[in-house]
């Protein structure tokens, strides 16, 4: 369950019953002996609920509910006495208490009110994550496109997304692997389950098998407590497996038997556990030049490559490019709390002449920059990362002649042709040229007569 619990009381027979029963069910239990202990171990844990005793010396029940409601909202009171009194349950109700126990209570009693406390709070917390959601998918990333090869990824994700297909995404970091893996979900019939993202090369391999399947208590040294992993977060939901082949051998055949019987155990224990999860993995990797290597298994590799989603790099979709930065732009002014009123023709055809070795996510760090730095609300050449402009600026197309050709000619057709790389642009043109833009006026006037 991976849910932890504080039990606080100031009798220890109390605590240690609550304690075993509570341990039983599968929760992580700390104790406190008052209200002081009790409100330091919540700022220094996360507690999900509190189950505690209202009369203690010192600071009461009623005192520390006021109080963690203060620094954690979200934490959820049961509380208990052996003094009923009406009063004292109309006041912790409304402190926020979610129930109220007299002493004795019996064992089915106090289980009933945990579990109905938890699944009130993990309401709440899918409501907010929905609402998160939902605000990130309205200013979310955009892979609507201009480009025909995006334009069939795009497609592709909508046809796949209602499946239960398993999904293996390639491209180069930074081409958007991780925006398909979440519209697949959003799409998806699970969308209303948080997905639940792992990026295996952050991982070290000693701490992989454990992350992704969770350990018992003492499976090895550490293991304070059981463990969920992440294979059981995402039941019910999906998992986005990033970097897939930074997965270990030994790991990689836990995995495949995931994905051909939906079962695991966790680390130190015999119990089979069954997850219904959908996979989406992703790699910037050529897999299948793995397998031939022996680094990746072939069956893993087959099972996880049932749909196949190639993602093309930014500079193969340049035409996607005006909107990606008129939504970077749009997100991160509103981040900054900054006007820009737009970018300048110049800095658009730097932008578009440049190849972007780290795509899509180069863009955004790009402009990002740009709207942080700038000063005057438009984007000009000056803002931009000056390897950029030099880059970009390097790339105008070449043109030969012959020998022996008149200069006028050779003049007029550098003209013509530094015209249509700037696209009809004079002032951009007489920048690249190195002459004044009244120069380029009239020599193009001349050659006009």
């Amino acid at each position: 369950m991976n849910k932890t619990i504080l039990v606080v009381d100031d009798e220890i027979g109390i605590r240690q019953s609550l304690q075993r029963i509570l341990e039983k069910e599968g929760y992580h239990v700390l104790t406190a002996s008052n209200g002081e202990e009790a409100f330091k171990v919540i700022r220094q844990n996360h507690i999900d609920l509190v189950v505690s005793d209202i009369r203690m010396a010192g600071m009461d029940g009623l005192e520390l509910l006021k109080v963690s409601k203060s620094v954690s909202p979200c934490i959820e009171f049961i509380m208990i006495t052996g003094f009923a009194s009406v009063d004292t349950a109309l006041d912790s109700m409304k402190e926020g208490a979610y129930d109220y126990l007299t002493k004795p209570f019996k064992k089915a009693d106090i289980l009933k009110a945990v579990d109905k406390a938890i699944e009130k709070q993990t309401l709440e917390m899918n409501n907010i994550y929905l609402k998160e959601r939902l605000e990130e998918l309205e200013s979310g990333p955009l892979i609507e496109s201009a480009s025909p090869k995006m334009r069939k990824v795009v497609d592709l994700v909508k046809q796949v997304a209602p499946s239960e297909a398993t999904v293996l995404i390639l491209g180069e970091s930074g081409t958007g692997k991780e925006v398909i893996a979440d519209r697949i979900h959003n799409l998806s019939p699970r969308k209303d389950r948080e997905m639940i993202k792992v990026n295996c090369a952050a991982i070290p391999e000693t701490l992989i098998e454990s992350e992704l399947f969770g350990y018992e208590k003492g499976a090895f040294t550490g293991a304070a407590s059981r463990r969920e992993g992440r294979f059981e977060a995402a039941d019910k939901s999906t998992i986005f497996l990033d970097e897939i082949g930074e997965i270990p051998p030994a790991v990689q055949i836990k995995l495949l038997r995931v994905l051909q019987e939906g079962t695991f155990e966790r680390l130190g224990s015999n119990k089979s556990l069954r997850v219904d999860t959908r996979i989406i993995a992703a790699t910037n990797k050529n897999l299948a030049e793995q397998v031939k290597q022996g680094r990746f298994r072939e069956d893993l590799y087959w099972r996880l490559n049932v749909i196949n989603i190639g993602l093309p790099l930014l500079k193969e979709r340049k035409e996607d490019i005006p909107a990606l930065l008129q939504h970077f732009l749009n997100r991160f002014t509103k981040k900054n709390s900054k006007t820009i009123k737009g970018i300048t023709s110049h800095s658009l055809e730097i932008l578009m002449n440049y190849d972007w070795p780290g795509n899509v996510r180069e863009l955004e760090n790009v402009v990002e920059r740009c709207v942080v730095l700038d000063r005057d609300g438009t984007i000009a050449e000056d803002d931009l990362p000056p390897e950029i402009v030099q880059t970009s600026s390097s790339a105008v197309e070449l043109f030969t002649v012959e020998l022996g050709t008149p200069l006028d000619e050779i003049e007029k057709k550098l003209m013509e042709k530094t015209l249509q790389h700037t696209k009809g642009d004079k002032t951009l043109a007489s920048k690249l040229l190195g002459v004044s833009t009244r120069t380029l006026y009239r020599k193009i006037d001349k050659k006009e007569e």
